[in-house]
């Protein structure tokens, strides 16, 4: 964890502002610390700073008025939050809810610094832009991941990618997919018995992972 003097080494794309740019930003911006658990926004809220994170993870999700969610993206050490600069650029209030996952530390930086270096800066604007345009990149993916792709193959991919052992719940997994609980728990009891995993309450272990493998490749054809 960088000290509050030289939490901007955690972002070398600014290392280039100049030297009273940088001296704006660490004596306007603001150290915030969140616990696991913690809402750092949701939907209707006014958006009035800029948000980068220095440690930790905020998992970015929207829920709809059926209950059903989809996790959008996550904010990670050195990254910016998308739906953040888009309320800021459009001066509207946030569309979806950040779930701090890990205890997190984050730098906030005050809208009119953010509205000041954005108008003279090019290496703030710069860095702003990119992580916009990465981060739209991905959110499109997911939603076409969503929409389109069969819920079978992500399902066998995001089971293959994780870390054993598996803790998570139906409810969770679909969030993950873009999917309904009920068709999550449908799919990991076939693919239960058909030897590939083994459930538990709460709990998912790989059985086959070969054969999750060559199901999550069918995903790409």
């Amino acid at each position: 964890m960088t000290r509050n003097d030289d939490w901007l080494a955690s972002f070398p794309e600014l290392a280039g502002l100049t030297s009273e740019q940088r001296t704006r930003l660490r004596e306007r911006s603001h150290r915030l610390e969140a616990p696991a658990g913690a809402i750092v926004f949701s939907p209707g809220i006014p958006c009035g700073a800029y948000l980068l994170v220095l440690d930790g993870s905020v998992r970015v999700q929207m829920i709809a008025d059926t209950g059903r969610q989809i996790v959008l993206y996550r904010v990670r050490r050195g990254e910016s939050c998308v739906l953040t600069t888009s309320a800021l650029l459009g001066e509207e209030a946030y569309a979806a809810e950040g779930v701090v996952e890990t205890p997190t530390s984050a730098v906030s930086v005050p809208r009119a610094v953010f509205d000041e270096l954005l108008s003279i800066s090019d290496v703030f604007r710069r860095f702003v832009f990119t992580g916009y345009g990465r981060r739209v990149a991905e959110i499109l993916a997911t939603m076409q991941a969503a929409v389109f792709h069969r819920v079978e193959p992500r399902l066998a991919r995001l089971l293959g990618a994780a870390v054993p052992p598996i803790v998570v719940t139906h409810q969770e997994i679909a969030a993950e997919l873009g999917s309904a609980r009920e068709v999550v728990s449908r799919h990991l009891k076939a693919f239960e018995r058909r030897g590939l995993v083994r459930l538990g309450r709460g709990v998912v272990e790989i059985v086959d992972r070969a054969g999750l493998d060559r199901l999550a490749a069918l995903g790409d054809r």
